[in-house]
């Protein structure tokens, strides 16, 4: 099995107040045959909560209204399985020592590229699959190769 086969079968949500940051990232993983909610506010995230469940969260540090840590401490509670990654261009001390005790397992810094998060994603679900020993997870980068003969912007 690989990567995009696993994420395939899970809803991953997306809270970032950049417009193009959300369109890029919904273009790849529709491309890859995945399903993305990509969402503007942390506001907004806690509300498709109550309507939805996501296996993957991926959230913005900074973000207009409620930031992304306050974000994580409101679903803590109901959110201690789910791989979640922070995005930040802030990356000081106390944000990773926080993110880190509300369950973040990566935090990625921006600018950022689709394959920062393809390995994120990859890395984590490869431990994930160590805890519940099930089959190997292989990384498949036939994305990546198109991307790079396409040229990559940093997003």
């Amino acid at each position: 099995m690989d990567l995009f086969s696993e994420l395939k079968k899970m809803n991953i949500l997306l809270i970032d107040d950049d417009e193009w940051i959300r369109h890029s990232m919904g273009i790849f993983f529709e491309f890859e045959g995945c399903h993305l909610d990509a969402l503007e506010t942390a506001e907004e995230g806690l509300e498709e909560l109550k309507r939805k469940d996501y296996e993957v969260i991926i959230v913005d540090y900074r973000l207009p209204g409620m930031d992304g840590l306050e974000f994580l401490k409101l679903i803590q509670a109901s959110s201690l399985h789910k791989i979640k990654i922070l995005i930040t261009a802030y990356g000081s001390k106390d944000i990773m020592s926080e993110a880190h005790e509300l369950g973040v397992r990566d935090v990625i810094k921006k600018p950022f590229t689709i394959d920062s998060i393809e390995e994120s994603l990859w890395r984590l679900l490869k431990e994930r699959e160590q805890k519940n020993s099930k089959p190997n997870i292989k990384h498949s980068k036939r994305s990546s190769r198109l991307r790079k003969d396409q040229g990559e912007p940093n997003l």
